[in-house]
């Protein structure tokens, strides 16, 4: 069990600290939020009963259809939960997510792009389709939602920002809410800055979350409804999660995006090295997702707004605070 105690309100409002208490343990586990004072809370949390960990996780892939190989399966295994994610490519580079529970045969997709990609998946194994998980209402993220819920009657979940923007949405989530995918508990994270009403779904039994466009590898999202106060708050967000949180973003955008970070901060070795290794990827034509949140706050330019060689290398006064950082380093990178 986890206990939360904070004695000053935090610049997130009392919904996170309102779910956070209830956020005790997930199947009689211990709570997975052991940097969550870091950042998120302010200094004045304590945590107690036990130790607070993040159990192995073991992925699995198979092929990548956008190479000319069909479907890529990621087996997520634990001792805590039975969760299988898919990921499923659509259009030129976004992906979607197939969720199953393998306890009870609950199916749902994150963010379908498109009808037949996903349709195709679900036929290969003969599932059906229980939920549909927006994270925005951008079209490449909802755009196969109609299709699909007409076809399987599944139910659209989505921001209450968002209710008027999303198609066929059913229900509509608010910050700091928990909601229940079969037996997994889903923390659902208010993400503003690409757009007004984004969210993340974070699995707190397997340690995945589902950024859509807010985070990506080595980069965030454009900042179409918001500015870069919003996206760094929902950056920092993300960052107090364990550090071995898996990522799942919405696009597959780390090859261009490597270009970037390394133009700004050339002597990042662990940017190298992670250099390296998406080469290697893209050589045996396999995805870079999911990555990681250690991987990223190592890597990823847009979270390490106080590397003083980016700063540098941008101009940024020593002076600037990390959202102004965050708006230099986005706009290098718009013109990039």
């Amino acid at each position: 069990m986890c206990m939360v105690h904070n004695e000053n309100d935090d610049a997130f409002g009392s919904p996170w600290r309102r779910s956070l208490s209830k956020v005790t343990a997930v199947r009689g586990q211990p709570c997975m939020w052991p940097n969550m004072g870091k950042h998120w809370f302010g200094k004045h949390i304590l945590y107690s009963f036990g130790t607070l960990f993040l159990r192995p996780i073991k992925t699995l892939y198979g092929g990548y259809h956008a190479y000319g190989v069909a479907g890529l399966l990621c087996n997520i295994t634990n001792m805590a939960s039975s969760l299988q994610i898919e990921l499923v490519p659509c259009l030129q580079d976004n992906y979607a997510y197939l969720l199953h529970d393998t306890d009870t045969g609950t199916v749902g997709v994150v963010d379908p792009s498109e009808a037949v990609p996903v349709i195709n998946a679900l036929e290969r194994k003969n599932q059906n389709l229980t939920y549909i998980l927006n994270t925005h209402h951008h079209h490449d993220h909802t755009g196969g939602n109609l299709e699909l819920k007409a076809r399987y009657g599944a139910k659209v979940i989505g921001s209450s920002e968002d209710r008027d923007r999303i198609p066929g949405i059913d229900i509509a989530l608010h910050d700091g809410e928990t909601w229940m995918f079969a037996g997994h508990q889903v923390l659902v994270m208010e993400t503003p800055g690409h757009t007004k009403g984004h969210l993340s779904y974070y699995f707190l039994g397997c340690g995945a979350i589902f950024t859509g466009d807010i985070l990506f590898s080595l980069s965030c999202g454009k900042l179409f409804e918001g500015n870069p106060e919003q996206m760094f708050s929902s950056l920092q967000k993300i960052m107090s999660l364990p550090d071995e949180t898996n990522i799942y973003c919405g696009h597959e955008y780390t090859l261009s995006n490597l270009q970037f970070a390394l133009s700004i901060e050339p002597n990042n070795e662990a940017l190298q090295e992670y250099a390296t290794h998406v080469a290697h990827l893209h050589s045996k034509k396999l995805p870079t997702i999911p990555t990681t949140l250690k991987k990223e706050k190592l890597c990823n330019p847009f979270l390490r707004t106080s590397s003083p060689e980016i700063r540098q290398n941008l101009k940024i006064p020593s002076a600037a605070s990390d959202a102004q950082a965050l708006g230099v380093i986005h706009q290098a990178k718009d013109n990039f």
